[in-house]
């Protein structure tokens, strides 16, 4: 038997069989038109061949609609609720309808989100990775079953899908020049799990500026464990008590730029005079909080068009690994130069 390296249809198993897609479609359905050793010989190819019915397709003459699955760690930040939207616009442009999953940054989720969606068959995957995800071989499975599929944000797997990120490296570079340029001289850096390529990039980009800048790094100013506003908060109050605190922040992202903003202030310390603050938020809520906070703000509502554009690329038989970089504007406001 040949080994399935794509997701499986009935025509598959009929050729196997020497019978009509017909007869296979009935015996899964344990037809009684069909005997009894034909179907269960019927249904363990099916399971040994890892078929999976598609619960969208009324009959075997009308069309399936045409979905894509989406995956993301977080929906309720703007982030991802934004380039959701740029997804679900481009998608409805080219007749497809989008359907998502919240991970809540839970790689099991994550697991289950893509078995539901390959059960579902959806014609195309756009995934980002949950934080605590180190095994990709859900992902593996996905590239063996030839269902498009491309990352955006938090990537894996480069040598296998094309992916859509940010110049988050050039960003942090600039942002760390513009803390230095602007009076900082003990610039800290909290950010989430050490495995993730947007943390491994942020965090190579604040390290660039410190070097060019022949400013020694303090591993006790660099910290990166998790994507979460209590620990963020409390890794940031323990900087800011050390004996010789960092006089500056940079945060990799929404949830811990707004953990450390909080630190601060509870901490009586003033910004940015004290400490001042540059983090990897959206442009909307950067302007709500006393004083306006300097940001690296995405495009990404853009990232979710061109994630989308690459992928239905790859739907349409484009079989190129894209590397797709939407830059990032870093936006100065109140909180990060000394006065």
């Amino acid at each position: 038997m040949v080994t399935n390296k794509r997701r499986t249809s009935l025509k598959d198993i009929a050729q196997e069989l020497g019978v009509s897609i017909a007869t296979v479609s009935r015996a899964l359905r344990s037809s009684p038109e069909i005997g009894a050793a034909m179907q269960e010989k019927v249904k363990e190819l099916a399971r040994k061949m890892n078929y999976r019915p598609n619960p969208f397709a009324q009959s075997l003459r009308k069309e399936a609609p045409r979905v894509i699955g989406v995956v993301v760690p977080n929906l309720v930040t703007h982030y991802y609720s934004a380039v959701l939207d740029g997804i679900e616009d481009e998608a409805r442009k080219a007749g497809y309808s989008v359907i998502s999953a919240n991970t809540h940054e839970d790689s099991e989720l994550e697991v289950k989100a893509i078995d539901n969606f390959i059960n579902l068959h959806v014609e195309g995957i756009i995934a980002c990775l949950a934080q605590d995800t180190r095994d990709y071989s859900h992902f593996e499975e996905i590239y063996n079953m030839q269902i498009p599929m491309v990352f955006f944000g938090r990537t894996c797997l480069s040598d296998k899908f094309s992916c859509v990120t940010a110049n988050g490296d050039i960003a942090a570079q600039q942002a760390t020049q513009h803390l230095i340029d602007t009076g900082s001289k003990r610039i800290a850096f909290i950010g989430g799990p050490n495995h993730l390529d947007m943390v491994v990039r942020r965090k190579h980009g604040y390290l660039e500026a410190l070097r060019e800048n022949r400013i020694p790094i303090e591993r006790d100013l660099v910290v990166c464990e998790k994507i979460d506003f209590d620990w963020a908060l409390e890794a940031a109050t323990r900087l800011l008590q050390m004996p010789n605190r960092p006089d500056a922040i940079l945060a990799f992202n929404d949830i811990i730029t707004f953990a450390a903003f909080t630190a601060i202030k509870q901490l009586g310390l003033r910004i940015p005079d004290d400490v001042a603050l540059i983090g990897f938020t959206d442009d909307v809520h950067a302007g709500y909080v006393t004083p306006r906070l300097s940001a690296i703000v995405d495009q990404s509502y853009e990232m979710g068009t061109e994630t989308c554009k690459l992928l239905l690329k790859n739907i349409n038989g484009d079989s190129h690994i894209y590397k797709k970089i939407v830059p990032q504007k870093l936006v100065i406001r109140e909180t990060s130069a000394k006065k």
